[in-house]
Order: C-alpha cells, then sequence, then structure tokens
C-alpha cells in the first residue's frame, strides 16, 4: 500500500518523531489516540488495576507495583520496546523496574535513555502487557491524571 502526503505534511510528520525508531504510523496513532497495532479497542480489561499510587495505596493494592508519573504497573508486568531495530525488555519484579541486564531503573523514561543515550519519552517508547493478558499497551495509554 502506498499513501501518498504533501512535502509540508511529511515534514511535519517527521519534526513529530520524538525518539530514534519511531515510525510515522506511531506518530500518526499517537495524534489520532489510537492504540499500538498489536492492541485490541475491545480489551477494556486492560486498565483495571492500572490507577495513580495514592488510588492504589488507599485500596490496599499490592505495594510491590512500580509507581511512575501516574502510572501504575503490577508485578509481573512485562514491557517491551525496539531501536534501531533491536528489541529490548523489562519486567516489573519487586515493585522496581529490572531491565534486559538485571538493573533497576526509576522511571521508563530512564529505562530508554539508558538505552538510546539520548532523553526519550519512555510512555512513548515502551508497551507494556499486564499479568494475564496477551495484548500490548504504550505506556502513555496507561497513564491515570
Amino acid at each position: 500500500m502506498e499513501i501518498r502526503v504533501s512535502l509540508e505534511v511529511y515534514k511535519a510528520l517527521t519534526a513529530a518523531l520524538s525518539y530514534e525508531g519511531q515510525t510515522y504510523d506511531d506518530v500518526l496513532r499517537a495524534l489520532l489516540s489510537l492504540d499500538s497495532p498489536l492492541e485490541s479497542e475491545s480489551n477494556s480489561s486492560f486498565l483495571e488495576g492500572v490507577e495513580t499510587l495514592s488510588e492504589g495505596l488507599a485500596r490496599g493494592l499490592d505495594p510491590k507495583a512500580f509507581h511512575s508519573r501516574g502510572l501504575r504497573l503490577p508485578e509481573g508486568t512485562k514491557l517491551r520496546a525496539r531501536y534501531k531495530g533491536v528489541p529490548y525488555i523489562a519486567e516489573i519484579k519487586g515493585g522496581h523496574w529490572i531491565d534486559m541486564a538485571g538493573q533497576s531503573q526509576p522511571s521508563p523514561s530512564a529505562a530508554a535513555s539508558s538505552i538510546t543515550g539520548n532523553n526519550v519519552n519512555g510512555l512513548k517508547f515502551w508497551e507494556a502487557q499486564l499479568p494475564g493478558e496477551v495484548l500490548w499497551r504504550r505506556l502513555e495509554s496507561l497513564v491515570r491524571r
């Protein structure tokens, strides 16, 4: 399939790329508020259990969940990203974001920056698969505001 766009649109899409490895499809999906192509809009149960730290603590939820910037990822959440064609994975263990090297990362952005060597919005860079789920979602779609 070929999609034609004007030079002006192409330049605007290129300027909107925020990290190396991000595609024009990623930019358009973010602008249109669409999920990752691997995700399903019908999987509303995916958002269950994702809430802010104060909400989780008030409800007595597992303190081993990872909390960052309005994001709550339960123990056992798997994370993935691709940079320069190389896949990267991480997992939430004991309330910590543990990367492929076994290092604890304080935030999704720090984890992304450790891969790219640049400042990166980790909420756009990473996808998560909650325990017991099959589908993946970009972290930015899981943040409670």
